[in-house]
């Protein structure tokens, strides 16, 4: 046995128990959602960059989550397209350990995010006269660097706890990625311990973002009913719909995946809800967030007018 507890040099990832006709049609579905995620996220990022009636607070941080959006798609898509060729995809034991740290902080990283995007939202709708003040540049990069730092201490201790386990059941990990429920699977050592503090490091992540969201959203809805007008109640209402529809996203697929624990869980079911987030949700979120935001419609307008202008020239 070496020194890090493990018999296993690398691992098999088995991907998808489907026919070889459908694995190809699942290739180019997955991969042609891969390019719309990173043309829509990277575009977002471009847009806001480049449009200074997007300079806000509320846009910085959605370049944050779209950039974000980007990276663990990049960790996760190319991955799960190499395990749609027959016999699966082999992937070194390091590769697989950095595969779940990286994926492990971004998506804890989005947790904390969406939930200084609610308080920046609190804030916004509750104290307009002082959202400058409150919100300043120095406090948009102290609050996105607050979300990484938590979400660093998480991974840390999340990747430590399951790589210090010996795998040697077996190398064969019946998913698409190095994802926690299979990787317990395959440890030949007592997991529950470890276990424990892990769906504890997940709950807490969770139940603290999500207690974040919910006490912003309700100094937020009990602002909108003091507002006489039904149009100043959708008009301001409107400025958060698109952040709620992100949240019961992401969270509700989160909450199905980790916070189950083992007993009575399938792999299938598992692979079905990964596939939503890991492919799902980074490609819908600009398109939710474009669809539903006057502004970034209109500046999507004058980009598409420059567009033309310039094809005219």
């Amino acid at each position: 046995m070496e020194e890090n507890g493990t018999l296993v040099k690398e691992f098999v990832l088995m991907g998808f128990t489907v026919g070889a006709g459908l694995q190809m049609v699942l290739f180019f579905t997955f991969l042609t959602l891969y390019l719309i995620t990173m043309g829509g996220n990277l575009g977002m990022i471009f847009l806001i960059q480049s449009n200074t009636h997007l300079q806000t607070p509320m846009y910085f941080f959605l370049s944050h989550l779209s950039f974000l959006d980007v990276c663990y798609s990049s960790v996760i898509i190319p991955q799960m397209l190499e395990t749609l060729k027959p016999g699966g995809a082999t992937i070194a034991y390091e590769r697989c350990a950095t595969q779940f740290f990286f994926f492990t902080l971004y998506a804890s990283t989005e947790c904390f995010l969406l939930a200084v995007m609610a308080y920046d939202r609190y804030v916004a709708v509750c104290n307009p006269l002082l959202y400058a003040t409150a919100m300043t540049p120095q406090t948009r990069v102290g609050l996105v660097m607050g979300a990484y730092s938590g979400a660093m201490v998480n991974t840390v201790i999340r990747t430590g706890l399951t790589f210090s386990l010996s795998f040697c059941k077996s190398n064969y990990v019946d998913f698409f990625f190095c994802d926690l429920p299979p990787l317990l699977k395959l440890s030949c050592m007592e997991t529950g311990p470890r276990e424990l503090v892990i769906y504890l490091l997940a709950f807490t992540v969770i139940t603290t973002s999500i207690s974040i969201i919910l006490i912003s959203y309700l100094f937020i809805i009990r602002a909108i009913l003091g507002i006489r007008s039904l149009g100043g109640r959708a008009k301001t209402f409107s400025t958060c719909a698109s952040h709620m529809t992100a949240v019961a996203l992401f969270f509700g697929t989160l909450i199905f995946m980790y916070l189950r624990g083992n007993m009575g869980k399938s792999l299938e079911e598992d692979k079905i809800v990964s596939v939503f987030y890991t492919v799902a949700i980074p490609m819908l979120n600009p398109i939710i967030y474009s669809l539903r935001n006057k502004e970034v419609k209109e500046a999507l307008k004058k980009v598409f007018n420059r567009v033309k202008i310039s094809q005219a020239v």
